[in-house]
């Protein structure tokens, strides 16, 4: 069965896509620690991020820093960087969180999540999409 983050990818379900190349997905978390949180995939299925080969692997990790430093440029005044996590539970799809950050216990995810609505979510989307250079 499919996972949630293959849906997205295949348009089967609408997310909110800041970036994407021939082998990688960005998009908003739609239960995020913090504005412009946001998940980076590859378009491949599967599960554990370190069962990628290799240069599945080191193309997420380039593709997560052009994205990273696009969130830097929207999030500028509201965050000092943007913070790293790779937990790997929440959905069997290889994804990185990219998580704009004050402090360590911005990246804490047991915190209650944020709540947007339709409109803000596509607003910070089409943001980061402004400096997203691929």
């Amino acid at each position: 069965m499919s996972s949630i983050f293959t849906k997205i990818v295949n348009r089967e379900i609408p997310a909110y896509i800041v970036a994407e190349d021939e082998n990688y997905l960005a998009f908003l978390d739609i239960n995020p620690l913090a504005k412009a949180h946001t998940l980076v995939i590859p378009k491949k299925e599967v599960d554990y991020i370190f069962d990628l080969d290799d240069e599945s692997l080191a193309g997420l990790w380039i593709f997560a820093k052009k994205v990273a430093k696009a969130i830097d440029k929207y999030m500028e005044g509201e965050a000092i960087r943007t913070g790293v996590a790779v937990v790997g539970l929440e959905v069997p799809h290889a994804h990185i969180h990219l998580v704009p950050i004050k402090n360590i216990t911005d990246i804490d995810f047991t915190r209650p999540k944020l709540k947007f609505s339709y409109e803000e979510l596509q607003n910070i989307a089409e943001g980061i999409k402004k400096f997203v250079v691929l």
